[in-house]
């Protein structure tokens, strides 16, 4: 007897997951590569198109969580379920809840940090966004790091729900991970 494969997530939720995921990997890569460069005009447009990234990045996170919260993920295999140790389902719970905090705060951080740093970010260079916080250099200082902090976070959560992904994958061979392929 075969074990019935798990429910998925419906194909807005599987094309939010991924986008999403490619564009923090992307953004998070590419600002430790900008932030080494020496000042010039190419690292101000790369700065520019992570910000860009950024507010893409805060936009999608708005609308995977309104999706989320309209139509509710499907919940995990009952069989999965009671196989999972309490400890692994706090952590799931848990992984997860943090990595939509982070999809906030950081590019959130970022924009506060530009805006303190008196950057502001024109989308694509034609649509001017306010101001997140006034500008104030002593207050860019004390954003910048957590920007950074929040960034590192979300790159350890992220590395975490991988892992957990392979253990499921490769070590119980449940199929979990077909509930968020397309």
């Amino acid at each position: 007897m075969h074990p019935q494969p798990p429910s998925r997530y419906s194909l807005t939720a599987i094309l939010l997951h991924w986008l999403l995921a490619a564009a923090i990997l992307f953004l998070f890569f590419f600002g430790l590569y900008m932030v080494d460069l020496p000042f010039s005009m190419q690292k101000l447009k790369y700065m520019n198109w992570h910000k860009w990234a950024g507010v893409l990045v805060l936009v999608l996170s708005i609308v995977r969580l309104a999706t989320r919260l309209i139509k509710r993920p499907p919940p995990l295999p009952q069989r999965m379920a009671e196989a999972m140790p309490r400890w692994q389902h706090v952590a799931h719970h848990g992984t997860h809840h943090l990595m939509y905090l982070l999809f906030f705060a950081v590019p959130l951080l970022g924009w506060a940090y530009s805006s303190a740093a008196g950057f502001p970010i024109v989308l694509f260079g034609q649509l001017p966004l306010p101001d997140f916080v006034p500008a104030s250099p002593e207050l860019a200082q004390l954003i910048k790091p957590w920007h950074k902090l929040a960034a590192f976070a979300l790159m350890g959560l992220i590395v975490l729900h991988v892992l957990a992904v392979v253990k499921h994958q490769f070590i119980d061979r449940d199929g979990l991970i077909g509930r968020m392929l397309p």
